[in-house]
């Protein structure tokens, strides 16, 4: 029987594997031969899902609510999410507006379906999460890359986006907090972006699942300054809840026809359990939790921040949201990809390369996340100083 390979001018040629998941495998392996390996690759919270959340699953298990949901997700979540944005916000979002996915990955690929044709570009910052480029060569779209840098915040302003805007350009997807390097938009820049976007005529598209893991006072939603643009948001991170898969999206009420039609035939509906367990997440109980673990991850990355500059990494001065640091490794090593090899196999601190992340000055680049606890960073910090100074 003849050997079937991958078209390479098919759209899934183009989609590059995602690093960290080799590098997390990789960090496995070695644990199970008896090595000791501290984590520093992967953006899961090592909390457990807050208690009141698994007891509202447990209950809904009891109940039977097992069966496929609407769509859009149950009225009551959507319901909570719309008194999220009023009293998080100060914004009216309609129920209508709101869908719940499985994950935020679902919702992206919703929104990639939604938004994108073949031969449109979307332009997005460099360096970017890595399935969002994905994302995009699968509906037989460009990623048009915009390179941004540690002096601006790794944030793209106006002159940048009318630089690399190109007539085939569609949309301008954006990220605040952003994974890999945890800067945010603040208000003017993103004012100045959803402006940009309307004179143009493009669609904006902001990822917001980092909202809740951020240490500074002002951090605006899109929906705020525009009720026109798209937002994807997810339960994963603030609450904790990355297995339970579970995110939602919000349209403008113009797309929310096809948004369902699109929910239907995607999914179906996102997990029945995971949505009733996530109606524990707006408790007075959680949010208690939620807000005692971001203090935790604050302090976390304070502590890291101020190790890895004591080593010789370049980063930024603060920490302004998620669980990450993007470190230049200059003074260290030329590739990225060979200095995480290195720390994993000799030194058995497992953190990810640059390259996962884009292409600009991308192997001079890592990223560390502060996901596990004070002590096993410390016992991180402890080896890359060893092996560094």
């Amino acid at each position: 029987m003849q050997r079937q390979t991958i078209d390479p001018q098919r759209p899934v040629s183009r989609v590059n594997p995602f690093r960290v998941m080799s590098v997390m495998e990789r960090a496995t392996e070695l644990e199970k031969q008896g090595r000791d390996i501290v984590h520093m690759e992967v953006g899961e919270p090592d909390f457990s899902t807050a208690p009141a959340i698994i007891e509202a699953g447990k209950q809904a298990l009891d109940r039977g609510l097992t069966q496929y949901t609407p769509a859009a997700g149950i009225p009551e979540l959507r319901d909570c999410l719309v008194t999220h944005y009023a009293q998080r916000y100060g914004v009216s979002v309609a129920r209508e507006r709101i869908f719940i996915t499985p994950g935020a990955s679902g919702g992206l690929t919703l929104l990639a379906n939604l938004l994108i044709a073949p031969g449109d570009g979307v332009l997005l910052s460099d360096p970017a999460y890595p399935c969002v480029r994905n994302f995009i060569h699968l509906m037989s779209a460009e990623p048009q890359l915009i390179p941004v840098s540690l002096e601006q915040n790794f944030q793209p302003g106006t002159a940048q986006l009318e630089a690399h805007y190109q007539p085939n350009s569609k949309g301008l997807w954006l990220a605040s907090p952003s994974n890999p390097t945890g800067t945010i938009l603040q208000r003017p820049q993103l004012q100045a972006a959803c402006d940009w976007v309307r004179g143009k005529g493009l669609h904006l598209l902001v990822d917001e699942i980092y909202h809740g893991l951020h240490y500074v006072d002002d951090l605006p939603s899109v929906l705020e300054l525009d009720q026109s643009c798209f937002v994807v948001n997810s339960f994963s991170k603030y609450y904790g809840m990355t297995g339970w898969r579970l995110g939602w999206i919000v349209v403008p009420e113009e797309f929310v026809s096809v948004t369902n039609t699109l929910a239907q035939n995607l999914y179906i509906s996102a997990s029945s359990i995971a949505q009733y367990a996530a109606l524990a997440a707006f408790t007075d109980e959680a949010r208690l939790v939620f807000e005692q673990r971001r203090q935790a991850f604050r302090e976390r990355g304070d502590y890291l921040s101020k190790a890895l500059k004591e080593i010789g990494f370049i980063l930024a001065d603060s920490i302004q949201g998620a669980f990450y640091i993007y470190a230049n490794i200059s003074k260290f090593s030329a590739d990225c990809e060979q200095f995480c090899h290195q720390m994993l196999e000799d030194h058995g601190v497992a953190i990810t390369p640059g390259t996962d992340f884009g292409e600009y000055e991308c192997k001079k680049f890592v990223r560390f996340a502060f996901t596990t606890d004070m002590a096993s960073l410390q016992q991180g910090v402890e080896r890359l100083r060893k092996a560094l100074i």
